[in-house]
């Protein structure tokens, strides 16, 4: 029974309510509010903040609108923050449509529209940036909504969210939205140490049922049994019957119509399916872009079709209205016509190797429910409005970019959430298709685990130092960044970290004992071989795109005549010279004859180890390479060449070489490297030395668990003193000229940037050459790539030079006990350049072996980062042609916004 307290509390909400317009916010949807919503608004009515931690699709947006509600009726402003810039173009049309044009701005790098307006729709990197470099901007704010607040936990974009959070000003109520976490109390926690109050409410249950199915052959089995109690015991049977049968009973059902080897139904057969059982609309999880793609050429090929003629009409119409600024040849180099073919018949796919406006023109219409099956990789589940019937999983493993690993409780849990749609169906599905390997109870263990902390991801950065020291000083910044998440949780992780470390060193002691030899220290003799890998596998870092750079300038030297040695492929060995290459747009391709007198040109890629000269022959001067008599005269001078001259190797000598070599001696003169069980040693060696290393950086967590953050904040500092971007006036520490330009580079690589900006490297630069040097600073190959294309001239000379500033970068971050700049990777460079310089789309994407929507996303990034050049050297020549750059690059498709209407 309510106490008079509880009485006088609920009729202090009511009297709250009613002042706030709270009647006029909740006819706003057309389902009845769940107490968790109604609650997380009462917090913000009270005037504190919320951290809201609730599944996929249970509508825990609802209270952010709230937030957007409370501001307008106060007469204040809101931000609304996301963490990608689709989920801003939704949110944008999603609030548009609901307090008109003029009382909604967006702003996401992309688009800047009615910015000062009362409510602003942004990506989180533009609230960070209006924090540091226009302040005054926030005075009237009133509320801020961090959307998808568990991203802090992404290693290359999280600590965003905790600068935000740390940084804002502690008047202004903060909402923050998350997917379920099993550590939301903490999370909380710390909120309330670094925003003040702040309530934390964790909502489990799911507005709409999620029923857990396997697909076997055409049969849909539940996974659980018995109220999920219990895995279902024909799965479990199922399972065993594999292992049993394995190979032996795999090809019967494969040539069965609509079936793979294994029984394993086809991704056609498995829409049907779906669509006979009313399930769908669905979205069809396939871990692999090309898997996607392949998945609506089966649909096609097996004739499937999920609409009708008159959703045919409109999906017609979505698509040409637009598409319609697409010229005719930037149609073709999209393969416009396939893909609308497949929409058409309600199917397509989804994934970042398509374009912006191919992706949005899906999801719209998956919206409106005319396309009915969306193959898509991960990147949808990243909080873009998309909910369906059903989700479909095709494997439990993906890939990370590194290896192949098991999908984590998290993640099931954030793919699956998206089946079930409020207010449409009564309860959703999620569906795992038979594949050979899968475990039933791995799969119930998936399902049903509610373990995923957030983790965070926080560090501080230079262009964030500066920031810091010019807006409160250094021993103030020093504070406010020992306040941060990851610090809070460092300090917290002392007790699992110590027991780790008394784990490895009883594992220590008996790798020693097997490594143990009666010849010598084996320990001392591992090592030695520890120091050659580490040399090595650090030389062939740093040397990687210098030797790319090498092979190019080689190559533009070569002269008629000359004989060089093909290090790749079937066609690898001697090659003459018969014609130069006379391109200096791009990478030099000299025509070569070989001994199998064939003719063709060559380029970096077919020189791995380097570019050596090894003789030279007569060419006539008649020279015909389709001339099979002349192709015989250079392959017979060819075999005349001396043999070891064949066979020779360019010669690259440097410290690490000397080093490698004085080691390699001392292993061979050592008393274990005669030792008959020497190979066995050494891998018990490179154990203990693996488990010495991790143990050592342990210790060096618990030894500095205090301040971790801090220490990193002094010794970026300390980088930053040395370079002249940070000075002592009068005992203060000071941000100088430079340090503020650097200040307005928010970049990965920004020390590097703003380097090459002091040194005037990129003074005389044109303004596509600028824009292949960005592309360098920015760009993270999905596969590293042997020797990619890059262009000539004077930006050859550029990126040499920036190799050289990023070197010694790197190694002043290591003399300081720091490493934060990824590797360089030059693999869009010549794809940027010769886009900027004109050259159609459909040749970038053949040439560069570049998927339109990665192209596209980068060329994104790189009009960004010449747009932040710009502010940040507005004066300069360099601040000009970054100007122009981004003119140049942003056009065609790259320019298409992607605002929702």
């Amino acid at each position: 029974m309510p106490t008079p307290a509880d009485r006088h509390a609920a009729a202090k909400r009511r009297q709250q309510r009613a002042r706030l317009g709270w009647e006029s916010f909740e006819r706003l949807y057309d389902f009845p509010l769940d107490p968790f919503q109604v609650g997380a608004c009462d917090v913000l009515s009270a005037g504190r903040s919320v951290l809201v931690a609730a599944p996929t699709g249970s509508g825990k947006t609802v209270v952010g609108e709230y937030a957007v509600h409370l501001a307008l009726e106060c007469g204040r402003r809101c931000f609304y923050t996301t963490p990608i810039k689709a989920l801003s173009n939704q949110k944008y049309g999603d609030l548009t449509r609901r307090y008109g044009a003029e009382r909604v701005g967006l702003l996401t790098g992309d688009n800047s529209i009615n910015g000062d307006a009362a409510v602003v729709v942004m990506t989180t990197e533009v609230l960070r940036n209006m924090i540091y470099s226009s302040p005054a901007s926030l005075d009237d704010l009133a509320h801020v909504v961090l959307d998808e607040v568990h991203y802090l936990a992404d290693r290359s974009r999280g600590a965003v969210w905790e600068e935000v959070l740390i940084h804002l000003p502690e008047r202004i109520l903060v909402t923050a939205l998350s997917a379920t976490v099993s550590n939301a109390e903490e999370f909380g926690h710390w909120l309330g140490t670094v925003r003040g109050a702040t309530d934390v409410i964790v909502e489990e249950h799911r507005p709409v049922p999620l029923w857990q199915h396997v697909l076997v052959g055409q049969h849909l089995h539940d996974l659980f049994v018995e109220d999920a109690q219990k895995v279902n015991p024909e799965l479990l049977e199922r399972a065993r019957a594999d292992i049993r049968r394995q190979p032996r009973d795999r090809r019967h059902r494969a040539g069965s119509r609509g079936y793979r080897a294994g029984g394993r139904p086809s991704r056609a057969g498995v829409v049907r399916r779906l669509d006979a059982a009313s399930l769908l609309p669905a979205i069809y999880f396939i871990f692999s872009r090309k898997g996607c793609d392949a998945a609506v050429d089966q649909c096609l090929a097996a004739g499937v079709a999920l609409t009708n003629q008159r959703e045919r009409s409109e999906i017609l119409a979505e698509a040409e209205g637009s598409c319609a600024y697409l010229p005719d040849e930037d149609r073709v180099a999209l393969d416009y016509d396939h893909w609308l073919r497949a929409l058409e018949r309600g199917v397509a796919a989804h994934h970042a190797g398509l374009v912006p406006v191919f992706k949005e023109v899906v999801e719209r219409l998956f919206q409106r429910g005319l396309v009915r099956c969306v193959f898509a990789t991960e990147t949808l589940a990243l909080g873009i409005n998309m909910p369906a019937r059903s989700v479909v999983l095709e494997h439990l493993v993906k890939w990370n970019g590194e290896a192949h690993v098991d999908l984590t409780p998290g993640e099931y849990t954030q793919l699956t959430g998206r089946a079930g749609r409020r207010g449409i169906d009564v309860e959703g599905h999620a569906t795992v298709v038979w594949h050979d390997g899968l475990d039933p109870v791995g799969l119930s263990g998936l399902a049903s685990t509610r373990t995923y902390p957030l983790r965070s991801s926080f560090r501080p950065s230079y262009n964030m130092a500066v920031n810091l020291v010019a807006a409160t000083g250094r021993e103030r910044a020093a504070g406010l960044l020992c306040s941060s998440f990851a610090q809070y949780q460092a300090d917290a992780s002392v007790v699992g970290l110590s027991a780790e470390i008394r784990r490895n060193e009883d594992a220590m002691v008996g790798f020693a004992e097997a490594m143990r030899c009666d010849l010598g220290s084996f320990d001392e003799y591992a090592a030695l071989r520890e120091q050659v890998r580490a040399i090595e596998r650090d030389s062939a870092r740093r040397g990687r795109a210098r030797r790319r750079l090498d092979v190019v300038e080689a190559l533009g030297k070569l002269k008629v005549g000359d004989v060089v040695i093909i290090g790749r492929g079937r066609r690898s060995g001697p090659a003459a010279v018969v014609a130069p290459s006379h391109d200096t747009a791009e990478s030099p391709r000299a025509m070569v004859v070989d001994l199998g007198r064939r003719a063709r040109r060559i380029s970096e890629a077919d020189f791995p180890e380097g570019v050596t000269v090894v003789g030279r022959i007569k060419v006539p001067k008649d020279f015909s390479g389709r001339s099979a008599t002349s192709r015989k005269h250079v392959a017979e001078e060819l075999k005349d060449l001396p043999r070891d001259a064949a066979h020779a190797k360019p010669i690259v000598a440097n410290e690490s070489e000397s080093e490698v070599a004085e080691l390699r001696r001392r292993l061979r003169v050592h008393p274990c490297h005669k030792c008959p069980d020497r190979e066995a040693h050494a891998r018990w060696g490179e154990r203990y030395h693996r488990m010495a290393k991790r143990t050592d950086g342990l210790r060096r967590q618990v030894a500095g668990r205090t301040g971790t953050i801090a220490k990193q904040f002094e010794r970026i500092c300390d980088i930053l003193g040395s370079l002249g971007y940070l000075a002592e006036v009068n005992g203060q520490t000071v941000a100088t000229a430079s340090g503020q330009q650097l200040g307005r580079i928010y970049a990965d690589t920004d020390l590097v940037i703003a380097e090459c900006l002091r040194s005037g490297a990129w003074e005389d630069l044109a303004a596509a050459d600028l824009a292949a040097v960005c592309a360098a600073l920015l760009y993270e190959g999905r596969g590293r790539e042997n020797q990619p294309r890059l262009p000539s001239g004077a930006v050859r000379a550029a990126i040499e030079d920036l190799l050289r500033t990023w070197d010694r970068v790197g190694e002043l971050e290591a003399a300081h006990g720091l490493s934060t700049l990824p590797e360089p990777d030059l693999g869009l460079c010549w794809a940027m350049r010769s886009w900027a310089t004109g050259m159609t789309l459909e040749r970038v994407l053949w040439e560069s072996d570049l998927a339109a929507g990665d192209f596209v996303r980068w060329a994104k990034q790189v009009i960004d980062l010449l747009r932040q050049i710009c502010l940040a050297a507005p004066e300069s020549k360099v601040g000009a042609t970054a100007g122009s750059a981004a003119a140049l690059v942003d056009r065609g498709v790259v320019s298409y916004t992607g605002v929702y209407g």
